[in-house]
């Protein structure tokens, strides 16, 4: 599962894996034909209107960007690539400009993961952990297509995620099928005509008008999470047209599918026992268990009392279907903070299995609102649509079933979720094939050898594939995100000289995760 990184909405958002059912390959669109007259010369010659990234008084993004000096403009592109003559929708972007001219490299757009995550803010935390080299670059923030100021997509769902763990019995799953169905039939009702042009290939199209809009030639790229695997697309469907790239959480591509998540269980195991361990020491804060064992045999006191009846928190009811997609939420970030967030939203969650009132904490709070209504819709909506519009996935209900059975012995926690039916499953098939990822790329991966979303064996996968990259690996952390997120020196370091240089290490960078505190 993937994540949106790092931004001022970190939720963990979900992803994808599925048998492969055929699907219908399109001919080649009008970018991507033989050389000649260009069909998208009015998408690639269109002169851009920068204005305030503010759009009102309670615009915290938009202060931050004007804060940072950017400003912010609408890309036009075509709704379908195959159609250029058609509808358009807009692709919004924000542009912090470089301050050292004189040695300026040029654009580099960002891509914070997802799907379904905007980037169009992240520029002023980006140059940030850029340093120096910042003033070298113009960051450019983009919304992809769907998402947030960009042309929206929003199937008008209860709820921000499609993602629910099967639950303990038949009828259980039986329900959770059906309410995948529903919700594919939400976006197929109101986001119809949008839905099948919600790829990572379309993405990557306009990508490359934004380049062509901005008058450059090539773009510099960083991507985290879902950001890694639009950087291969791109870098594979355009070759040639980037500098340099950076991919942080690396997806190995032969990964991304409609059931991405079914991998996910064993390092989201290992990721629980690392914050158990943490807890442990916190016993006196939390009162969650002395021991690394006692606080995992409290997280599964919670999950059977979920089981038996819904937990009351607040306004909200917690229930088996939604208690491990809280877990999951709360196994990114091996930092203090959010490690103590989690705690705390287990603590409430433990306070209302022995039937106290709670008010939930702040973390919990913001999940259960993402999980349990529709304020989220739209993001939900879109990473949905992308993913499905991506991959194919298996129809047959029972294929599910029974790889939660199948599994859910050895872990019952996460397995229910990690193998369990979504929309895909009821998706209309994608008009296109997945990206034959090319086979060498000089890009800068970056991983750290316990994150939780994009595992570590993606990187060793893609840095085999692509064996001009060098690979950057943060040993030691339950990690996900690392470059100016985490704080390893050694990590950040690495990357700006590479920024800065336009040179790759001579050899791989093994980097030390922090001691805990």
């Amino acid at each position: 599962m993937l994540s949106r990184l790092p931004g001022t909405a970190r939720r963990a958002a979900l992803a994808l894996t599925a048998g492969a059912l055929a699907v219908t390959a399109l001919p080649a669109t009008a970018a991507e034909r033989a050389p000649g007259p260009d069909p998208l010369a009015r998408f690639h010659e269109q002169r851009l209107t920068w204005k305030s990234c503010v759009l009102g008084p309670d615009d915290t993004t938009g202060k931050e960007l004007r804060q940072a000096g950017a400003r912010c403009a609408d890309v036009t592109v075509p709704l379908d690539y195959a159609d250029p003559g058609g509808r358009t929708i807009t692709v919004a972007i924000s542009r912090i400009r470089a301050t050292d001219t004189g040695r300026r490299v040029g654009p580099l757009l960002l891509n914070g993961g997802g799907p379904g995550g905007p980037s169009l803010g992240d520029g002023p935390w980006v140059r940030e952990a850029m340093k120096d080299v910042a003033a070298r670059y113009d960051v450019v923030g983009v919304d992809p297509r769907f998402i947030g100021r960009s042309t929206p997509l929003d199937c008008r769902w209860p709820t921000g995620s499609a993602w629910r763990g099967a639950g303990s019995d038949r009828a259980g799953f039986d329900r959770m099928a059906a309410f995948a169905k529903d919700l594919a039939e939400r976006c197929r009702r109101h986001a119809g005509d949008e839905l099948p042009h919600a790829t990572t290939r379309n993405t990557a199209r306009d990508m490359d008008v934004v380049r062509a809009a901005l008058g450059e030639r090539r773009i510099s790229y960083l991507g985290y999470s879902y950001g890694s695997y639009l950087g291969e697309v791109y870098t594979s469907m355009f070759p040639g047209r980037t500098d340099r790239v950076v991919l942080d959480g690396v997806i190995d591509p032969a990964r991304y599918t409609a059931r991405l998540w079914r991998d996910v269980g064993p390092v989201n195991q290992r990721a629980l026992k690392g914050w158990a361990s943490w807890a442990a020491a916190r016993d006196a804060a939390y009162g969650l268990g002395r021991t690394r064992g006692e606080v995992l045999a409290t997280v599964e006191r919670i999950r059977a009392a979920a089981a038996r009846t819904p937990l009351r928190l607040g306004d909200h009811r917690l229930d088996e279907h939604v208690m491990p997609v809280v877990v999951l939420n709360g196994l990114s970030m091996h930092h203090d903070t959010p490690y103590g967030d989690f705690a705390q939203g287990m603590r409430d969650l433990l306070r209302a299995s022995q039937g106290q009132r709670v008010t939930p904490s702040p973390w919990l709070a913001g999940v259960l609102e993402f999980v349990l209504t529709g304020t989220d819709s739209p993001y939900g909506s879109a990473q949905t649509a992308i993913i499905c519009g991506d991959n194919a996935a298996p129809r047959d209900p029972e294929v599910y079933w029974r790889d939660v059975q199948r599994t859910r012995a050895r872990d019952p926690l996460f397995s229910p979720l990690t193998q369990n039916i979504n929309p895909c499953a009821s998706w209309d098939r994608p008009r296109e094939r997945p990206t034959t990822v090319r086979d060498d790329l000089p890009a800068l991966l970056v991983n750290a050898t316990g994150d939780p979303r994009t595992y570590y064996d993606g990187a060793t996968t893609v840095r085999a594939l692509w064996p001009s990259s060098r690979l950057v690996t943060l040993r030691g952390a339950d990690q996900h995100g690392v470059y100016g997120v985490y704080g390893s020196p050694c990590v950040d370091d690495t990357v700006n000289a590479y920024l800065a240089t336009g040179r790759l290490p001579a050899r791989d960078v093994d980097c030390a995760a922090r001691a805990r505190g």
